[in-house]
Protein backbone atom coordinates (compact mmCIF):
# COMPACT_ATOMS: atom_id res chain seq x y z
CA UNK A 1 0.00 0.00 0.00
CA UNK A 2 1.27 3.45 -0.90
CA UNK A 3 0.54 6.39 1.39
CA UNK A 4 1.12 10.13 0.96
CA UNK A 5 2.75 10.39 4.38
CA UNK A 6 3.77 8.18 7.28
CA UNK A 7 1.40 8.29 10.26
CA UNK A 8 0.57 5.94 13.10
CA UNK A 9 -2.38 4.65 11.05
CA UNK A 10 -0.35 3.99 7.91
CA UNK A 11 2.28 2.18 9.96
CA UNK A 12 -0.41 0.04 11.61
CA UNK A 13 -1.87 -0.79 8.20
CA UNK A 14 1.56 -1.73 6.84
CA UNK A 15 2.16 -4.04 9.79
CA UNK A 16 -1.27 -5.62 9.34
CA UNK A 17 -0.65 -6.20 5.65
CA UNK A 18 2.71 -7.91 6.20
CA UNK A 19 1.10 -10.56 8.42
CA UNK A 20 -1.86 -10.94 6.05
CA UNK A 21 0.36 -11.23 2.95
CA UNK A 22 2.46 -13.94 4.60
CA UNK A 23 -0.65 -15.88 5.66
CA UNK A 24 -2.53 -15.66 2.35
CA UNK A 25 -0.44 -17.07 -0.55
CA UNK A 26 -2.89 -15.73 -3.15
CA UNK A 27 -1.86 -12.15 -2.28
CA UNK A 28 1.72 -12.55 -3.52
CA UNK A 29 0.65 -14.78 -6.38
CA UNK A 30 -1.73 -12.11 -7.69
CA UNK A 31 0.77 -9.30 -7.15
CA UNK A 32 3.55 -11.13 -9.02
CA UNK A 33 1.24 -11.82 -11.95
CA UNK A 34 0.07 -8.19 -12.02
CA UNK A 35 3.70 -7.07 -12.17
CA UNK A 36 4.41 -9.55 -14.98
CA UNK A 37 1.47 -8.12 -16.94
CA UNK A 38 2.77 -4.59 -16.25
CA UNK A 39 -0.42 -3.53 -14.48
CA UNK A 40 1.73 -2.28 -11.59
CA UNK A 41 5.43 -1.89 -10.85
CA UNK A 42 5.19 -3.33 -7.35
CA UNK A 43 2.69 -4.10 -4.60
CA UNK A 44 2.61 -0.51 -3.38
CA UNK A 45 1.11 0.57 -6.72
CA UNK A 46 -2.07 -1.43 -6.01
CA UNK A 47 -4.82 0.81 -4.62
CA UNK A 48 -6.57 -0.80 -1.67
CA UNK A 49 -10.30 -0.12 -1.86
CA UNK A 50 -11.05 -1.42 1.62
CA UNK A 51 -10.07 -3.85 4.35
CA UNK A 52 -12.47 -5.93 6.44
CA UNK A 53 -12.62 -7.45 9.91
CA UNK A 54 -14.99 -9.82 11.70
CA UNK A 55 -16.00 -9.60 15.37
CA UNK A 56 -18.13 -11.32 18.01
CA UNK A 57 -21.14 -9.42 19.37
CA UNK A 58 -20.53 -10.15 23.06
CA UNK A 59 -19.86 -7.84 26.05
CA UNK A 60 -16.61 -5.82 25.76
CA UNK A 61 -15.98 -6.93 22.17
CA UNK A 62 -17.75 -6.50 18.82
CA UNK A 63 -17.96 -3.37 16.69
CA UNK A 64 -18.30 -0.98 19.66
CA UNK A 65 -14.87 -2.04 20.87
CA UNK A 66 -13.01 -2.67 17.62
CA UNK A 67 -14.06 0.52 15.82
CA UNK A 68 -12.28 2.65 18.44
CA UNK A 69 -8.95 1.83 16.78
CA UNK A 70 -10.02 3.46 13.53
CA UNK A 71 -12.12 6.28 14.99
CA UNK A 72 -9.07 7.36 16.99
CA UNK A 73 -7.15 7.80 13.75
CA UNK A 74 -9.69 9.95 11.96
CA UNK A 75 -12.02 7.40 10.39
CA UNK A 76 -15.75 8.24 10.32
CA UNK A 77 -18.50 5.67 10.88
CA UNK A 78 -20.82 5.61 7.88
CA UNK A 79 -23.69 3.34 6.78
CA UNK A 80 -25.17 0.45 8.74
CA UNK A 81 -25.87 -2.96 7.15
CA UNK A 82 -27.85 -5.93 8.44
CA UNK A 83 -27.60 -9.51 7.21
CA UNK A 84 -30.65 -11.30 8.58
CA UNK A 85 -29.91 -14.87 7.47
CA UNK A 86 -26.30 -14.76 8.64
CA UNK A 87 -27.23 -12.88 11.86
CA UNK A 88 -24.69 -10.15 11.21
CA UNK A 89 -24.54 -6.37 11.52
CA UNK A 90 -21.88 -4.16 9.96
CA UNK A 91 -20.70 -0.59 9.43
CA UNK A 92 -18.25 0.88 7.00
CA UNK A 93 -15.82 3.63 7.90
CA UNK A 94 -14.61 6.46 5.69
CA UNK A 95 -10.90 7.30 5.96
CA UNK A 96 -9.59 10.77 6.81
CA UNK A 97 -7.56 10.92 3.58
CA UNK A 98 -8.12 9.33 0.17
CA UNK A 99 -4.89 7.35 0.20
CA UNK A 100 -6.18 5.23 3.11
CA UNK A 101 -8.53 2.30 2.53
CA UNK A 102 -12.14 2.23 3.66
CA UNK A 103 -12.78 -0.13 6.58
CA UNK A 104 -15.66 -2.62 6.87
CA UNK A 105 -16.35 -4.14 10.31
CA UNK A 106 -18.98 -6.82 10.84
CA UNK A 107 -20.32 -8.38 14.02
CA UNK A 108 -22.04 -11.67 14.76
CA UNK A 109 -25.28 -11.23 16.75
CA UNK A 110 -24.43 -14.00 19.19
CA UNK A 111 -27.67 -13.64 21.19
CA UNK A 112 -29.64 -14.67 18.08
CA UNK A 113 -27.93 -18.07 17.84
CA UNK A 114 -29.09 -21.29 19.48
CA UNK A 115 -28.45 -21.64 23.19
CA UNK A 116 -25.88 -24.40 22.66
CA UNK A 117 -23.91 -22.30 20.17
CA UNK A 118 -24.05 -19.29 22.48
CA UNK A 119 -22.64 -21.38 25.30
CA UNK A 120 -19.70 -22.54 23.16
CA UNK A 121 -18.86 -18.97 22.17
CA UNK A 122 -19.23 -17.63 25.71
CA UNK A 123 -16.98 -20.39 27.05
CA UNK A 124 -14.19 -18.55 25.26
CA UNK A 125 -15.27 -14.92 25.28
CA UNK A 126 -16.54 -14.72 28.88
CA UNK A 127 -12.93 -14.47 29.98
CA UNK A 128 -12.79 -10.98 28.46
CA UNK A 129 -13.98 -8.88 31.40
CA UNK A 130 -13.13 -5.41 30.09
CA UNK A 131 -12.85 -3.78 26.67
CA UNK A 132 -9.33 -4.73 25.50
CA UNK A 133 -9.06 -1.71 23.19
CA UNK A 134 -9.46 0.64 26.16
CA UNK A 135 -6.17 -0.69 27.54
CA UNK A 136 -4.23 0.23 24.38
CA UNK A 137 -2.28 3.36 23.60
CA UNK A 138 -3.80 3.76 20.14
CA UNK A 139 -0.85 5.87 18.97
CA UNK A 140 1.65 3.16 19.89
CA UNK A 141 2.14 1.43 16.55
CA UNK A 142 3.77 -1.85 17.73
CA UNK A 143 1.18 -2.28 20.49
CA UNK A 144 -1.80 -1.78 18.17
CA UNK A 145 -0.27 -3.87 15.37
CA UNK A 146 0.36 -6.73 17.81
CA UNK A 147 -3.18 -6.47 19.17
CA UNK A 148 -4.62 -7.70 15.86
CA UNK A 149 -2.59 -10.90 16.20
CA UNK A 150 -2.96 -11.37 19.97
CA UNK A 151 -5.39 -14.05 21.23
CA UNK A 152 -8.21 -12.64 23.36
CA UNK A 153 -9.42 -16.08 24.41
CA UNK A 154 -8.03 -19.60 24.67
CA UNK A 155 -7.40 -21.83 21.68
CA UNK A 156 -10.66 -23.58 20.75
CA UNK A 157 -11.04 -27.34 20.60
CA UNK A 158 -11.70 -28.97 17.24
CA UNK A 159 -15.00 -30.26 18.62
CA UNK A 160 -16.16 -26.75 19.47
CA UNK A 161 -14.97 -25.38 16.14
CA UNK A 162 -16.91 -28.01 14.22
CA UNK A 163 -20.01 -27.48 16.35
CA UNK A 164 -19.95 -23.76 15.55
CA UNK A 165 -19.38 -24.50 11.87
CA UNK A 166 -22.72 -26.32 11.69
CA UNK A 167 -24.75 -23.27 12.72
CA UNK A 168 -22.57 -20.27 11.85
CA UNK A 169 -19.50 -20.54 9.63
CA UNK A 170 -18.79 -16.92 10.53
CA UNK A 171 -18.66 -17.87 14.24
CA UNK A 172 -16.27 -20.73 13.53
CA UNK A 173 -14.01 -18.43 11.50
CA UNK A 174 -13.82 -15.80 14.25
CA UNK A 175 -13.38 -18.24 17.14
CA UNK A 176 -10.14 -19.44 15.51
CA UNK A 177 -8.93 -16.49 13.38
CA UNK A 178 -10.00 -13.72 15.78
CA UNK A 179 -8.99 -10.23 14.55
CA UNK A 180 -6.82 -11.35 11.63
CA UNK A 181 -7.34 -9.17 8.58
CA UNK A 182 -10.19 -10.93 6.74
CA UNK A 183 -9.39 -9.43 3.33
CA UNK A 184 -7.97 -6.51 1.45
CA UNK A 185 -9.45 -5.30 -1.81
CA UNK A 186 -7.82 -4.46 -5.13
CA UNK A 187 -9.39 -1.39 -6.73
CA UNK A 188 -9.94 -2.72 -10.24
CA UNK A 189 -11.16 0.52 -11.85
CA UNK A 190 -7.80 2.11 -10.97
CA UNK A 191 -5.86 -0.42 -13.05
CA UNK A 192 -4.72 0.28 -16.62
CA UNK A 193 -6.73 -0.95 -19.59
CA UNK A 194 -7.66 -3.64 -20.43
CA UNK A 195 -7.67 -4.87 -16.82
CA UNK A 196 -9.84 -2.11 -15.33
CA UNK A 197 -13.14 -4.00 -15.48
CA UNK A 198 -14.09 -6.98 -13.33
CA UNK A 199 -14.80 -9.15 -16.37
CA UNK A 200 -11.26 -8.74 -17.70
CA UNK A 201 -9.61 -8.85 -14.28
CA UNK A 202 -11.49 -12.00 -13.25
CA UNK A 203 -10.42 -13.64 -16.51
CA UNK A 204 -6.83 -12.74 -15.64
CA UNK A 205 -7.26 -14.16 -12.11
CA UNK A 206 -8.60 -17.47 -13.40
CA UNK A 207 -5.74 -17.68 -15.93
CA UNK A 208 -3.23 -17.72 -13.04
CA UNK A 209 -5.17 -20.32 -11.07
CA UNK A 210 -7.09 -18.17 -8.58
CA UNK A 211 -10.37 -19.78 -7.49
CA UNK A 212 -13.22 -17.27 -7.37
CA UNK A 213 -16.20 -17.19 -5.02
CA UNK A 214 -19.18 -18.20 -7.17
CA UNK A 215 -21.94 -17.55 -4.62
CA UNK A 216 -24.43 -15.34 -6.43
CA UNK A 217 -22.21 -15.47 -9.53
CA UNK A 218 -18.55 -14.53 -9.85
CA UNK A 219 -19.46 -10.83 -10.04
CA UNK A 220 -21.81 -9.41 -7.42
CA UNK A 221 -23.58 -6.22 -8.57
CA UNK A 222 -25.37 -3.57 -6.51
CA UNK A 223 -28.96 -2.64 -7.32
CA UNK A 224 -27.84 0.63 -8.89
CA UNK A 225 -25.28 -1.23 -11.00
CA UNK A 226 -22.48 1.07 -9.84
CA UNK A 227 -20.65 -1.23 -7.40
CA UNK A 228 -19.40 -4.59 -8.62
CA UNK A 229 -17.36 -6.99 -6.53
CA UNK A 230 -15.79 -10.41 -6.73
CA UNK A 231 -13.46 -12.31 -4.42
CA UNK A 232 -11.13 -15.26 -4.24
CA UNK A 233 -11.97 -18.36 -2.25
CA UNK A 234 -10.14 -18.21 1.09
CA UNK A 235 -6.72 -19.81 1.29
CA UNK A 236 -6.79 -22.63 3.79
CA UNK A 237 -4.50 -22.80 6.80
CA UNK A 238 -3.52 -25.81 8.89
CA UNK A 239 -5.09 -24.96 12.22
CA UNK A 240 -3.82 -26.42 15.49
CA UNK A 241 -6.55 -26.83 18.09
CA UNK A 242 -6.55 -27.29 21.83
CA UNK A 243 -5.63 -30.88 22.59
CA UNK A 244 -3.29 -31.16 19.60
CA UNK A 245 -5.79 -31.87 16.81
CA UNK A 246 -5.12 -30.24 13.43
CA UNK A 247 -7.41 -29.44 10.51
CA UNK A 248 -7.28 -27.38 7.33
CA UNK A 249 -9.71 -24.49 7.70
CA UNK A 250 -10.56 -21.24 5.93
CA UNK A 251 -8.14 -18.40 6.43
CA UNK A 252 -8.38 -15.06 4.63
CA UNK A 253 -8.90 -14.06 1.00
CA UNK A 254 -8.63 -11.22 -1.53
CA UNK A 255 -11.48 -9.09 -2.85
CA UNK A 256 -11.74 -7.10 -6.08
CA UNK A 257 -13.96 -4.03 -6.48
CA UNK A 258 -15.03 -1.87 -9.41
CA UNK A 259 -16.70 1.42 -8.50
CA UNK A 260 -18.35 3.18 -11.43
CA UNK A 261 -18.45 6.93 -11.95
CA UNK A 262 -21.64 8.52 -10.60
CA UNK A 263 -23.98 9.67 -13.41
CA UNK A 264 -23.62 13.33 -12.42
CA UNK A 265 -19.86 13.14 -13.04
CA UNK A 266 -19.98 11.19 -16.30
CA UNK A 267 -18.76 14.28 -18.18
CA UNK A 268 -15.41 14.36 -16.32
CA UNK A 269 -12.22 13.34 -18.05
CA UNK A 270 -10.81 10.07 -16.69
CA UNK A 271 -7.68 11.85 -15.44
CA UNK A 272 -9.76 14.22 -13.30
CA UNK A 273 -11.75 11.54 -11.49
CA UNK A 274 -11.39 11.35 -7.72
CA UNK A 275 -12.81 8.93 -5.17
CA UNK A 276 -15.73 11.27 -4.48
CA UNK A 277 -16.82 11.01 -8.13
CA UNK A 278 -17.40 7.26 -7.88
CA UNK A 279 -19.98 5.07 -6.14
CA UNK A 280 -19.31 5.04 -2.40
CA UNK A 281 -20.19 2.67 0.40
CA UNK A 282 -21.21 -0.95 0.14
CA UNK A 283 -24.23 -3.09 -0.77
CA UNK A 284 -25.86 -5.62 1.55
CA UNK A 285 -26.59 -8.16 -1.20
CA UNK A 286 -23.00 -8.02 -2.48
CA UNK A 287 -21.41 -8.29 0.96
CA UNK A 288 -23.73 -11.15 1.91
CA UNK A 289 -22.20 -13.24 -0.88
CA UNK A 290 -18.63 -12.04 -0.31
CA UNK A 291 -18.82 -13.34 3.28
CA UNK A 292 -19.11 -16.83 1.80
CA UNK A 293 -15.53 -16.73 0.52
CA UNK A 294 -14.63 -18.51 3.77
CA UNK A 295 -17.56 -20.95 3.70
CA UNK A 296 -17.15 -24.68 3.12
CA UNK A 297 -19.50 -24.49 0.13
CA UNK A 298 -16.78 -22.51 -1.68
CA UNK A 299 -13.77 -24.37 -0.26
CA UNK A 300 -15.09 -27.73 -1.44
CA UNK A 301 -15.80 -26.78 -5.07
Amino acid sequence: MKFKSSTAMTQILDALFKVYEARVPDVRKITRAMIDKKMVKDQSDIINDHIAFRTMGVPHLGIASFEKIFLAHGYTRMDFYHFEAKKLDAYWYSPPTEDLPRVFISELKVDQLSESTQQIIKKYTDGVQTDPVDALNLNDVPTVANFFQTPLWSLPSLEDYESLLKESEYAAWVIYNRYYLNHYTISVHDLPEPYNTLESFDTFLKSIGIDLNTSGGEIKTSQDGLLRQSSSVANQVVASFDGGATKKIAGSYVEFAERSVLPEYAFLDQKRLLRKHRREGFETSNADRIFESTFTSQLKK
